[in-house]
């Protein structure tokens, strides 16, 4: 009756690592209890999240390494993997609601955001931005309600706006990776796509167009800029270490602000659970709590459709 901060199914997305093939769910050893899955398993795995009360998913490839290009080919493709399991959804569960994540890192070789620039010492910003905008059009004609840019390209959120409209796409929302941090939680999520690299094959680091994690006030920036190119949300990317960002944004901010609970932060619960350290559900609830608390009114989270069960079954 008191209590000040709740946090309902409604409010959560479920990343969902999508795989070719009609195969068994393949699990991601990094991320216990997280799975890969083919399109239609993950179509049913939709449908289970709807009975729960999780309306929201966000999809990522992994897409096969022989589709992979220096420049990401691939994610323009009409029938790239994404692409067809977003038809697969909206045919069979069109109350689920698609975040198509815009990003080259599954597609391209290097195992980068954007293209290269020709001497492979940098980011062609501006190129990038190209490939994003015609991403974008692509995962919106298969029927995403969401574009999620998740790339931190300078530019990109104004440009696939622009084209959106352009498309006949005005009503595809875009959720933005607006405070998308340099992190060192995104490990396990890199082995789920397949874009982690033994080593840096190009010397460049994802430090040059992510943020730096020390920087408040630069995050806060990002985010006033993709608000004023178009963003119909705001994102902040990771959440838990990041606490004080979704609270400074929602002060600055009318539009929906989201917090990804990434793959490392679920990665460290697992553990610490597996090895009797903490009971696992009630730091994954606390946690939970702490996200919202802080500011955010959507969550991304792995724990979705844990979080959800326990709820329907505790209410």
């Amino acid at each position: 009756m008191v209590a000040e901060t709740v946090v309902l199914p409604e409010q959560l997305i479920q990343p969902l690592f999508v795989m070719e093939g009609s195969g068994k769910p393949e699990p991601v050893k990094s991320m216990p209890g997280i799975e890969r899955f083919s399109i239609s398993a993950i179509v049913e795995k939709c449908r289970q999240l709807i009975e729960l009360g999780v309306y929201g998913v966000a999809l990522f490839p992994k897409t096969p390494e022989e589709k992979k290009t220096p420049d990401g080919a691939e994610a323009l493709s009409p029938d790239c993997l994404v692409c067809r399991t977003i038809r697969a959804i909206k045919a069979a569960v069109p109350e689920c609601v698609v975040f198509a994540d815009i990003a080259l890192d599954p597609y391209t070789t290097h195992g980068h955001d954007g293209v290269l620039c020709e001497d492979e010492r940098d980011i062609d910003n501006d190129r990038s931005v190209e490939i994003l905008a015609k991403m974008a059009i692509n995962n919106a004609a298969a029927g995403a309600d969401f574009v999620a840019p998740s790339d931190m390209m300078d530019g990109r959120v104004a440009a696939i706006r622009r084209a959106l409209d352009a498309n006949g796409f005005s009503e595809t929302g875009i959720l933005a990776y607006s405070a998308k941090f340099a992190s060192a939680f995104y490990g396990p999520f890199r082995e789920a796509v397949g874009s982690k690299k033994e080593k840096n094959v190009t010397g460049l680091s994802k430090k040059t167009y992510q943020l730096a994690p020390a920087n408040r006030r630069e995050a806060i920036r990002e985010a006033a800029l993709d608000e004023a190119e178009g963003a119909d949300m705001i994102m902040i990317k990771p959440a838990g270490t990041y606490l004080d960002i979704i609270r400074d944004v929602r002060e600055r901010t009318d539009l929906p602000v989201a917090a990804y609970q990434v793959s490392g932060e679920f990665a460290q619960i697992m553990a610490a659970e597996t090895l009797g350290w903490l009971d696992g559900n009630a730091v994954r609830d606390e946690s939970l709590i702490a996200i919202k608390r802080a500011g955010a009114d959507l969550i991304l989270t792995y724990f979705a459709e844990s979080y959800a069960r326990d709820f329907r079954n505790r209410y």
